[in-house]
């Protein structure tokens, strides 16, 4: 009989923490024949004008700019444009690789995306396949796929919530029910204790704040290729908000490499030392 595995779970944001830049600086502004400064310009002020949330306001501003430039706004054209979503140095080979080395090690390693970008554009990705679920904003589509309406607002406060569905098993966001009950911590299928948050900034706080008290691990990652990068992400450590600050590169043998494989082998001592303390 096959030994039970340990549950774990690393649960990342994406833009700035597995990808250089917001996700839609990339294809989609090429289309609306926009700069990035310009449109997060135009975004954050029409927020500030009418009292707005910043997610929802990028992304009625997305759609309004893909309608004034007659380009396409369905869900198949941003799954298109998340094709074209560049990565930080190592992550396309990031997850075999270390789910590899936990499995070595009798932990089974999930992989979550919480996310205040584009949940179609996130499908589009090369990694998509590697999480266990993706937690992001999306929209509502009419009969011919074009965009109508939020379907899914995902900013930094809510973002804790889907820590708890992952932590609790009730990762379907239209079940409401089990979310609200009380599970005691040793019923829980991950415990937080189990759990890594690695995000790169304000939106991320929360989460990352919660975690690291729970008991489990957050790392703030930032650019190693910008200046002034790493000083912002030095601030959440003064704040007690990370457990550490590394640069986004998640290459074997670089510092996120070792620092999560360093987290899953005191995971299994412990797991271990549990086990014989049973006996």
């Amino acid at each position: 009989m096959s030994k039970k595995l340990i549950p774990m779970a690393i649960c990342y944001d994406f833009d700035g923490t597995l990808s250089p830049k917001n996700m839609q600086d990339y294809a989609f502004m090429d289309h609306i024949k926009q700069t990035p400064q310009k449109f997060w310009n135009e975004s954050n002020q029409f927020a500030k004008d009418n009292n707005a949330d910043q997610i929802t306001a990028y992304m009625y501003h997305m759609l309004k700019t893909a309608q004034d430039n007659k380009t396409s706004f369905t869900k198949k054209a941003l799954n298109k444009y998340g094709k074209n979503i560049e990565l930080f140095d190592g992550v396309e080979t990031w997850f075999d690789k270390i789910n590899k080395y936990a499995e070595s090690k009798g932990i089974k390693l999930k992989h979550y995306i919480i996310s205040s970008g584009l949940l179609e554009m996130l499908e589009g990705t090369k990694i998509k396949k590697h999480f266990e679920k993706i937690y992001a904003s999306s929209f509502i589509y009419d009969n011919n796929d074009g965009a109508l309406w939020p379907a899914m607002v995902i900013n930094y406060t809510s973002k804790t919530q889907f820590l708890f569905r992952i932590n609790k098993g009730c990762e379907d966001i239209n079940d409401n029910s089990k979310i609200n009950e009380y599970v005691a911590p040793e019923q829980r299928p991950i415990p937080f204790t189990n759990m890594i948050y690695i995000g790169d900034g304000d939106t991320d706080i929360p989460c990352m704040k919660m975690v690291k008290m729970q008991g489990g691990h957050s790392i703030a990652v930032y650019n190693p290729k910008k200046k002034g990068k790493k000083g912002k992400a030095l601030k959440l450590i003064e704040a007690n908000r990370v457990n550490v600050v590394l640069p986004a590169d998640y290459s074997e043998n670089k510092d996120i490499d070792k620092y999560v494989k360093s987290i899953i082998d005191n995971l299994a001592t412990y797991y271990k030392t549990i086990e014989f303390e049973k006996k």
